[in-house]
Parts: C-alpha cells; structure tokens; sequence
C-alpha cells in the first residue's frame, strides 16, 4: 500500500511541476551585456553581437535572452525623455532577430543611476508608455522589465512607482508581460517582501548571489572593494579558506570567512534560499523568475565556478524556475578566463554542461593571416570590432553629414593624444595583406588646415618584459589630402604606416619591433596636438586590396555609392546605391568565377538611395557555401562590382 501511495504522490509532483513548467513562457537563457548598456543611443556598439551571436545563444537551448539597456540614456532626458530614433532602430532589428529565431527577449531596463531615489518614478512613468506605443503589436516574445535592481529606495515607496509604471505601460498595450521586482537590490528579500499587484500579467524577478563572499571575490565595486580577496572555495572546505586580506582586517569579510561561511558556503543554504522565492510565488500564485546569478572570475577557481553554477542552475530547473545566467561575455560570463570569448574555441565546457547547456563541438583555433578586405566602419564598426569612444571631447559614430549611406563619424574638441578605439576580438594578421599593398581606404573631411589626426595599428603586448604595445603611424594633414570641408576618398598603402614606438607606462623608443601579425587594434588619435574647434569626419574606412579572383572590383570613386553591410556576411546583408536620376537598374548576384547565380532587382527606380536586404539560403535564393561572392549594379552609362566575403 505505502508503495502505491508514494508512486501516485510521485506521479502528482511529476504532473504538478511539467504544468508549472509549461506554464512559464520561457526557460533558461543568458544576459547579454556589453551591447545595450551605453552612455546614449549614438554610442551603442551595435556591431558587438549580431544574429548569428543569437543563433548560438540558441544552439546552446537557450529560449531566452535578457537584454540590459541604459534605457534612460537613449532619451533627450528631462523634462520629457523622449527616446532617441537611433535606440529604436537598433532594438527593432534585435527584436526582428529574436522574433525570427523563436527566442524570448527581455527589455531590462538597467539604468543603475537611477535605481537609487524615489525621483526615477519621473523617467520611467514618461519612458515605459513611449515603449509600450512603439512595441505593443509585437509579438509575446518581449517582456518588459520595468527597472533593475532598485536599491536605495523604502521598500514600500518602491511598490507605488512600480505599480503606477505598470498601470502606465497598460494604457497602451495590455499584451505584454511585464516583469517586476522588489526593492532591496531586486534579490529574494525583496522579492518576498514586495505584496502581489493587481495585474495579471506580471512575473516577479529576483536575483540570485549568494553567498556574496564567493560569488563577488575579486570584485572592486563590492562595499569594502574585494580586490584583494581570492581563493574562497565552495561549497565550504575550512583546509581551503584563504586568509583575510589586510585590506579586509576588521571588516564583515573577516567574519564572514572565520564563522558564517562555514553555513553560508553550502548546497543547503543556497536551496533554502531558492527555497524562500519559491514559496513566494506559490503563496501569492505567481510566476516567478531569477533574472540573474552568476560568480566573477577574477579570484574565483574555476572548478569551484563550475560547482556553483551547476548547482544552482540545477535547482532552479528543478524547482521550474526560469532564469537567465550574469552573463554571456564578460566577468560572469560562460566563456574561458583570458581568452578571445569566440563561440567556436573558448565556451567553458564544464560551466555550461554543468548548466544543462549545450556547448558546441570542440574545435581548436587555428590563428590565420587575413586574406580578404574588410571594413572597419561603414555606418556601423565593421564585425569582429569592438568601438570604444574617448571619454572626451565630441565623437559622434552616427553623424548624419556622411559621404554615403546613413552615418559617418564626426569628432571634435579632442584633447591631444584622444583615441578612437577600433579594438579586433581575435588580433589579425595583417602580413598578406601587407605584402599584397593592400590600402587603408576612407572618405575624409576635415574644416581646420594647419591641423591633423593620426591613423595607427597598435599590435599586442606579449609576456616578454622587454615587449610593448608598438605603434605604426601616418599623419592626416593638407600634404595628404586638402581641409577644405569637402569629403575626399584617401587610400594609404598599410606600408606607408611608419614605426612610432610605445606608450606603456613610460615612453619607449621606436625599435621597429611592429609585428604584423599580431595587431590588436586601430586607433584615430588626435596626437599632434589639441583639436579644440578643429572637426573631422571619417566614412566607410576599409582595409581593401586586390580582388583575389578574376573579376574586377571596381575601385576609386564609386558613381553609384555602391555598399553592403554587413560585409563579410553570414546570412544576411544590406545592399545600398545612390541615384542621381531615375533609371533602369539591374542589381545581380555573381559567384567567384563571374557567372550569375541570381537576380535581386531588375526595375526602374528614382533617384536617391535604395536599400535591398538580401537573405541567404532562402526558398527563392540559391544555397549559398563559404567564399568570395560579388555583387553588380548596372544602369544604361554606370556599372560597379562589389565584393561579398560569405563565412561561415
């Protein structure tokens, strides 16, 4: 009897939990950072991710994406907040991704700033209704979360401005789930002591961090800084605690690591823990949610990571508990400590099969010279480039005053020795193209002669004490091209960059140490001097050579402003051209030996700029592999060719 008892109790709890689990909209997923979180919408470095970094989100059986945004900096600010175009146009297409490849996405907004008074209420009672207009036909895929982590503010203030947020966000769509949190950092207290509201359609968020003197050793930003902490196991194993730091001495760490670790530090404490929120929701009948937890990897040993993470996110699972992982790329994130983060070579195997993912097969980078062109910016930073903007001065990465296209780059004010960042995620090898002559090309416009700005390649730093960051230089000055406010197309042989030593730390003398095949990024520095007043524009920069079969690219001035972007390509790109006049257009698709393989447009168009997005492998394209493709645009007196890289 007690046997078939216990078999249908096991049934109930089997069924009772598969309906839970059905019932969330989403399972597991990550937090894409690095992306969203800009100071405004001109400074978002969109070209960070791309569709096919969500694609492998996906293949990992990931359902969900949590997206942090700096919401509140992709508006004009007070009195009215009004969200910048720019912020749109970039969110629509990640949404347009997610929504193809059947992923969840959640808008997080993750100003922290403001997390912090009871004035937020102001932004966000004017922000959230502006995003519930503009997404309210979308599909139930997006959630809107509502703020992250509010801290500072009296738990019971904090309830009336999320209530209100909600009922504002109602006015216009009545849709959308919204996700809520509590106060207390958005973690399980808070959660628990939040009271349930009244709309239906809400799921209650917590964070998940415990315990901290593990889960944040190393972490500067923690109250007193952890820099010095490290080596603190888990679970507990008191022939492995560190000793306290002297920086720490007399401090909540120092207690923490004689007597309350030897609790905190278990698998049973963090399930009682997890075990609060989920009485939470059962209690007040909710969905509930963990928005993100995660352990920094500076100090923390990597088997002891790997532990916590699966124990964790194991429980969640079984308690039918979505969440999304702290977080993708970065300190928290899935990938190996120092490496390049590259979906292919660097996921930390044993951290995501221990999270119930899928990593990709094992593949060893092999490290290859480029042997192709690529761009560095053309509207956006070209693939595989990270954009880091100087912290003063006026640099603006979408300037509506461009050469072609929708954006170029405008800078201003800069003080001397200002960078512009152009950083490559996998250093290049840059020797074939070198010996090829291959060009830095760009449209350039500058107002100010007697004035100039330097292009430079910094290559990497190796462990050799007696290795720096060397430089290879060339001056833009009136000797190169005229400052005339008149866009000029400039093609600098790589070549022509001259060795210009090193800064690090101190000054090092150039030693013509430059290694070609380990550059780490490239660089407009204003290094001569200060460019107060002086202003500069840069569009289309592109490393560009020969054409490696036999057709010709055409080269020079292009009449028809011909572009793609993104160019090289995985599934998709967008073809551009400009017209003069209204004519007949003939836009075709060639493979490396010249012959066509498809047709885009055929047609009489009028004069301006047209778009043509062009899909990959779909029912009326051909199936496309790996190589060198080219595009041609004719009209009755014009024809240009273009190159297309297709990757993999």
């Amino acid at each position: 009897m007690n046997k078939i008892i216990k078999s249908i109790l096991f049934l109930f709890f089997l069924f009772f939990f598969s309906v839970i689990s059905a019932q969330n909209p989403f399972n597991k997923g990550v937090n894409l950072t690095g992306w969203f979180g800009a100071a405004n919408a001109k400074s978002i470095p969109f070209s960070n991710y791309t569709k096919k970094d969500l694609q492998n989100i996906k293949s990992l059986g990931c359902d969900v994406i949590r997206l942090p945004i700096e919401l509140h900096h992709m508006t004009n600010g007070a009195p009215n907040y009004t969200i910048d175009p720019i912020f749109y146009n970039y969110l629509d297409q990640v949404i347009d991704w997610t929504e193809e490849l059947k992923l969840n996405l959640i808008i997080d907004n993750h100003t922290l700033e403001d997390a912090k008074a009871k004035s937020v209420e102001i932004p966000l009672i004017k922000i959230w209704p502006q995003m519930a207009r503009h997404y309210k036909d979308r599909t139930t895929s997006l959630f809107y979360e509502i703020l992250n982590e509010p801290n500072a503010l009296l738990a019971t203030d904090w309830a009336i401005i999320q209530a209100k947020v909600v009922d504002s966000i109602r006015v216009y769509d009545k849709k959308h789930t919204i996700i809520v949190t509590g106060a207390d950092w958005g973690g399980i207290y808070g959660m628990t002591k939040l009271n349930k509201l009244a709309d239906t359609n809400l799921i209650y968020s917590f964070h998940f961090y415990d315990p901290f003197l593990f889960t944040h050793q190393g972490a500067s930003w923690a109250s007193p800084s952890l820099i010095d902490l490290g080596g603190v196991p888990f679970p507990y194993d008191a022939a492995r605690i560190p000793f306290c730091p002297p920086s720490l001495t007399g401090s909540w760490v120092e207690n923490g690591l004689k007597t309350d670790y030897k609790t905190d530090g278990t698998v049973a404490k963090l399930k009682t823990a997890i075990d609060a929120a989920v009485a939470y929701g059962t209690t007040n009948g909710v969905k509930i949610y963990c928005g993100e937890f995660g352990v920094y990897k500076l100090k923390s040993l990597n088997a002891d990571r790997v532990n916590w993470y699966k124990e964790v996110a194991s429980y969640l699972t079984l308690k039918s508990i979505p969440w999304t992982m702290w977080d993708y790329q970065g300190g928290f994130g899935i990938f190996n400590p120092n490496s390049n983060e590259v979906f292919e070579y660097d996921i930390n195997r044993p951290q995501a099969e221990g999270m119930g993912f899928t990593p990709p097969p094992y593949k060893q980078y092999v490290f290859r010279a480029d042997t192709i062109p690529f761009d560095i910016y053309t509207d956006f930073v070209g693939e595989g480039i990270r954009s880091t903007a100087p912290g003063n001065g006026t640099t603006d990465m979408f300037s509506v005053d461009k050469y072609a296209g929708n954006y170029c780059i405008y800078m201003t004010d800069q003080t001397q020795y200002n960078a512009l960042d152009f950083d490559f995620k996998i250093n290049k090898d840059l020797t074939k193209l070198v010996t090829a002559n291959y060009t830095v090309d760009f449209w350039f416009k500058a107002d100010s002669p007697g004035s100039s700005i330097v292009l430079r390649f910094l290559d990497t730093k190796t462990s050799d004490p007696n290795d720096h960051p060397w430089r290879r230089d060339f001056t833009i000055n009136t000797t190169v091209v005229p400052f005339d406010g008149t866009w000029h197309l400039v093609k600098i042989p790589l070549n022509n960059f001259k060795d210009a030593g090193s800064w690090d730390g101190s000054w090092f003398n150039s030693s013509n140490l430059f290694d070609w095949k380990a550059v780490d990024r490239f660089q407009i520095v204003s290094e001569n001097m200060a460019l107060t007043g002086k202003k500069f524009w840069f569009d289309d920069i592109r490393i560009n050579g020969t054409p490696i079969s036999g057709i010709t690219e055409m080269q020079g001035v292009h009449q028809l402003k011909a572009k793609a972007y993104p160019n090289p390509l995985t599934s998709e790109t967008r073809i551009e051209f400009y017209l003069s006049a209204s004519a007949q257009v003939d836009v075709s698709i060639l493979d490396i030996s010249g012959r066509k393989i498809e047709t885009l447009v055929s047609a009489f168009k009028s004069p301006g700029i047209h778009t043509i997005h062009w899909k990959l492998n779909e029912k009326d394209s051909p199936s496309l592999k790996q190589g060198i493709y080219f595009y041609r645009i004719s009209t009755a007196d014009k024809n240009e060719v273009i190159k297309l890289v297709v990757t993999d």
